[in-house]
């Protein structure tokens, strides 16, 4: 069942276009990943999608709903989409637990007790529920972003947006990022994520979205992108990235 529906988006900033008119779908349970080169759109596409930045024009339809209709409460969508920024975006005065629990007690209105037990869970959902109290910078990178996945993963969303997971962590990490990616697919979470990392996404399930100039110029597994494909952008792409993977 298509979950998110993407027609015609564009970006544009002063007149220069960013997103070109992007097309795709990503179903309930699917991961998706979107990779090309620098400054070809993706974490604006990212941003566009769950309206933190405006888009020029085009649909984005989110379960059934157009969300970029003027009469959307943006708010609420936003509470059913997770997004796992790339620096992290932890508080840097709260616990672990308490960046967990805190859009529960925000934005839901729970209690304390029940964001807590709640948070709890998402933070043993992650493997983090030992490193409940400990503040943002006596946490490792990969502890931090599980921490993130937590607080996201806590507000129950239909999706969890990810932005370069592993732009900041070392190899054994960024295995651990593509291990914990595979058994949230495996609980059915549905994922889009941006990435630049080959390895990263060769060890994901989901379709690639080559993102170029703005537009999806193919989609495919990556074992077949990585395969003399038929677009020279794409191929270009790939050459480049092999000598180091």
């Amino acid at each position: 069942m298509t979950l998110l529906q993407v027609r015609g988006l564009t970006k544009k900033h002063d007149d220069v276009g960013v997103l070109n008119g992007v097309d795709f779908s990503l179903c309930k349970g699917e991961i998706k990943i979107v990779m090309g080169p620098s400054g070809c759109g993706k974490t604006t596409l990212l941003r566009c999608l769950n309206r933190l930045q405006e888009p020029s024009s085009g649909e984005i339809i989110f379960d059934g709903e157009e969300i970029t209709a003027a009469a959307v409460d943006i708010q609420q969508v936003r509470q059913r989409i997770g997004f796992v920024f790339q620096n992290f975006a932890l508080y840097r005065h709260l616990s672990a637990l308490d960046n967990v629990k805190l859009g529960l007690r925000k934005l839901r209105g729970l209690s304390d007790a029940e964001a807590t037990q709640r948070a709890i869970y998402e933070l043993s959902r992650v493997e983090m529920q030992d490193h409940q109290d400990k503040y943002p910078a006596h946490l490792s990178g990969g502890q931090q972003q599980r921490v993130a996945i937590a607080r996201a993963l806590v507000m129950d969303p239909a999706v969890l947006f990810f932005d370069e997971p592993t732009s900041a962590l070392d190899p054994l990490m960024a295995r651990e990022v593509a291990n914990l990616l595979n058994r949230l697919h495996d609980e059915k979470v549905t994922i889009l994520c941006v990435t630049h990392d080959v390895t990263l996404a060769k060890n994901l399930p989901g379709d690639v979205l080559f993102l170029n100039h703005g537009r999806v110029e193919a989609e495919a597994p990556i074992s077949e992108l990585m395969k003399n494909h038929a677009n020279e952008n794409v191929r270009a792409f790939f050459e480049q990235k092999a000598p180091s993977e």
